[in-house]
């Protein structure tokens, strides 16, 4: 893999089956993949970007955390890969997320918040996820996502089929996936 460091694999037993788990490292960050052994012909795939607030700590202002879950038992199911894409807060990093977090908080929503802070709506890039499923060998998938950026992204690959991701909205998350469908065009 050019310019990417790459693991040894290492088991990883989950609540939700046993995995395999292995690092990509590229620059300063470092991107899992989590996959069942073997990975199917036409794996099913989730490019899950990293959401501390959510994944770990379980945040209602967004539906990160659910879909992380759902996407874990959804693929120990039915067999294939999540690239766990360690890039915080659309790619602005924790400390501004929190800030964006109590921009939000005034009343602007989560695009208006990183574009207060001087951020576009989203930061990421794709790159390493591209180079993660070139390094699986991966050729043709089932995409886990609503993010239509993300199907754009992966157009170099035989997407057979979207799966959407749907989390239940509750009373915080409400605004925010309504602002994700309406301005960032997500298939919610």
């Amino acid at each position: 893999m050019k310019n990417a460091k790459v693991s040894n694999i290492a088991n990883l037993p989950t609540i939700y089956g046993n995995f395999k788990i292995q690092c990509f490292k590229e620059g300063n960050q470092e991107h899992l993949a989590i996959y069942t052994d073997p990975i199917p012909d036409t794996p099913l795939v989730r490019v899950h970007s990293e959401c501390l607030t959510g994944d770990v700590l379980g945040s209602k202002k967004c539906d990160c955390g659910e879909q992380l879950h759902s996407a874990l038992e959804q693929i120990a199911n039915e067999g294939g890969l999540l690239i766990y894409h360690r890039q915080e807060g659309r790619n602005i990093g924790l400390f501004n997320k929190v800030n964006a977090y109590a921009l939000q908080d005034t009343g602007l929503n989560t695009i208006e918040a990183n574009h207060q802070l001087g951020f576009r709506a989203d930061e990421r890039t794709y790159d390493i996820v591209v180079k993660i499923l070139n390094h699986f060998k991966i050729k043709k998938l089932k995409l886990l996502t609503n993010n239509p950026k993300k199907l754009e992204t992966l157009a170099g690959f035989e997407i057979v089929q979207r799966v959407p991701i749907i989390i239940q909205p509750n009373k915080h998350n409400k605004e925010y996936l309504k602002t994700k469908k309406e301005q960032m065009g997500h298939l919610l």
